[in-house]
């Protein structure tokens, strides 16, 4: 386990050490995603809150990170401005080769439209659209037409090929589930972010959404990043990020559930 940097003299409570060059633009050019110094805090004096505390990481294209650890560690918070949905108080967020902390909102809009997918613990599922209608929703919205190639590849692979022409109250909830995660692929995002995505499924069907998760990211070389707090779900990425107080303080290359377990336990002890 990292021990966090001393503050160095003058710096905010905040800031970690001086600044410094960071990585190379060409190392830059392999990440889909990456966070540089970041700092995210919410409120002022006495309520002030540090959600995140110069946080350094780079996400590889093609990689499977899971992001954990214990709550108000700042893995959401974290999710939220690698994502564009939040904007950070200090630091660099890159996503597909884009600045996101000089965007104006309207590019900001743009690029999370076009780079982006989410997966969401509660699905978000429009209860008025068919199946088929909401995985197609992102390229509706952006007024583009769908790859039937990859819209087969995907319902299919998902298993829900046969429940296209039905809405959302007439399918199980890991049937939901996959209906919302082939709607975050549809439009061939930069990076698929997913926020608990096993957390209202049953064994069986998170299991299942895990591993197409695990081939997507393996066989069709789709960034993920997703946050959870169960281990099980940690394993099946290749890396496991550990945060608490707003900071990576560990960093598990190919995780196991006792690995990560572990590391868990040693945040809450």
């Amino acid at each position: 386990m990292q021990n966090p940097a001393q503050p160095y003299p003058g710096a905010q409570p905040w800031q970690s050490g001086p600044p410094d060059t960071g990585p190379r633009p060409e190392d830059l050019a392999q990440d889909a995603a990456a966070a540089l110094g970041v700092t995210k805090v919410y409120g002022s004096g006495p309520t002030q809150v540090v959600a995140l505390n110069g946080v350094d990481v780079q996400f590889r294209r093609g990689s499977f990170t899971a992001i954990m650890g214990p709550s108000g560690s700042g893995k959401s918070t974290l999710m939220h401005c690698l994502a564009g949905l939040d904007r950070i108080t200090s630091g660099r967020v890159l996503l597909a080769g884009k600045e996101l902390s000089t965007l104006p909102d309207k590019a900001l809009t743009r690029v999370r439209r076009d780079e982006v997918g989410f997966i969401f613990q509660s699905f978000n599922l429009l209860p008025t659209l068919t199946a088929r209608q909401n995985i197609l929703l992102p390229l509706d919205l952006a007024g583009a037409s769908p790859d039937p190639a990859l819209f087969d590849q995907l319902t299919q692979g998902l298993g829900i090929a046969d429940r296209l022409d039905h809405r959302p109250s007439e399918l199980s909830g890991g049937q939901q589930q996959r209906v919302a995660c082939a709607r975050a692929m549809i439009a061939k995002p930069s990076v698929v972010f997913a926020d608990e995505p096993t957390g209202a499924l049953d064994f069986k069907s998170g299991t299942a959404l895990l591993e197409y998760l695990r081939h997507c990211a393996t066989d069709l070389h789709q960034t993920i990043i997703m946050v959870t707090h169960d281990a099980r779900a940690a394993s099946y990425s290749d890396r496991a990020l550990m945060l608490l107080d707003g900071r990576i303080v560990d960093d598990i290359d190919s995780p196991t559930a006792e690995t990560v377990g572990a590391a868990m336990a040693n945040l809450e002890a």
